[in-house]
């Protein structure tokens, strides 16, 4: 069964990310031309020759694009099949729809949302290329104390569960877990390299487009997976051990 549920997550995966490239192609790309004339003319200001493109513009906004968002996507379908085959029958009597639901969420919230608030994608043009080390590693450091603080807020959310209840239980397991990122963002250095010129609105609407792309994949693998098992699951044959 842990067969299937993986392949169904691959297709699923698969339908995301053309749906995640829909949506890059519509609201992200039209961002990235802006801020790479910008980038264009800062250049021209200072006298710096263009740089020579490996990958012509048309490629990485079409095919490229198009073919890294589906690998992706797909990938991380697969990714979550496994983790919903462990967690199926492990959190409560939770459907499998509604545990579809819930680890997006979680997932989305925990890899995405939180270390983006910290440390928001940027288009071109903005940022030091001599940082782009330091500023990923802060990223994936914060990536990690999110995961970290997930983990340490599920495991003492099952045990107020067993004493408070479902509802207590979960809000002071989701407590914690804000506590924490909250203690660890506050504590971690703050870059800002945006430069004075560069457009606040054409920056919001970057970052913006950058995590709706990440909204709807996984509202795509939360939904249309967790129908997808529940069909599967509710077969007269399937068993999840078989």
């Amino acid at each position: 069964m842990t067969g299937q549920l993986l392949v169904r997550g691959m297709l699923v995966g698969l339908l995301a990310g053309v749906l995640a490239f829909g949506f890059a192609k519509t609201f992200g790309e039209p961002q990235i031309d802006k801020a790479i004339a910008f980038e264009d003319q800062m250049a021209q200001m200072h006298g710096d020759a263009p740089e020579e493109e490996l990958v012509s513009r048309e490629v990485q906004s079409t095919f490229g694009l198009f073919t890294g968002v589906v690998v992706y996507s797909v990938s991380l379908g697969g990714l979550f099949a496994l983790v919903f085959a462990y967690a199926l029958g492990r959190i409560g009597k939770v459907g499998p729809r509604g545990l579809a639901a819930l680890l997006a969420l979680a997932a989305f919230v925990t890899l995405i949302l939180v270390p983006g608030l910290k440390y928001p994608a940027n288009p071109p043009s903005v940022g030091d290329p001599q940082t782009i080390a330091q500023r990923t590693r802060l990223f994936f450091l914060m990536l990690l104390v999110s995961v970290a603080a997930a983990v340490i807020a599920i495991n003492a959310a099952r045990k107020l569960i067993a004493r408070r209840g479902v509802w207590s239980g979960a809000i002071l397991g989701v407590a914690l877990y804000i506590v924490i990122v909250a203690v660890a963002g506050s504590l971690f250095p703050v870059i800002n390299e945006v430069p004075e010129q560069f457009s606040a609105v054409l920056l919001w609407k970057f970052r913006v487009a950058s995590l709706g792309i990440q909204l709807v994949l996984w509202t795509t693998l939360g939904l249309v997976f967790g129908a997808v098992a529940e069909r599967k699951l509710s077969q007269p044959k399937a068993r999840f051990n078989s």
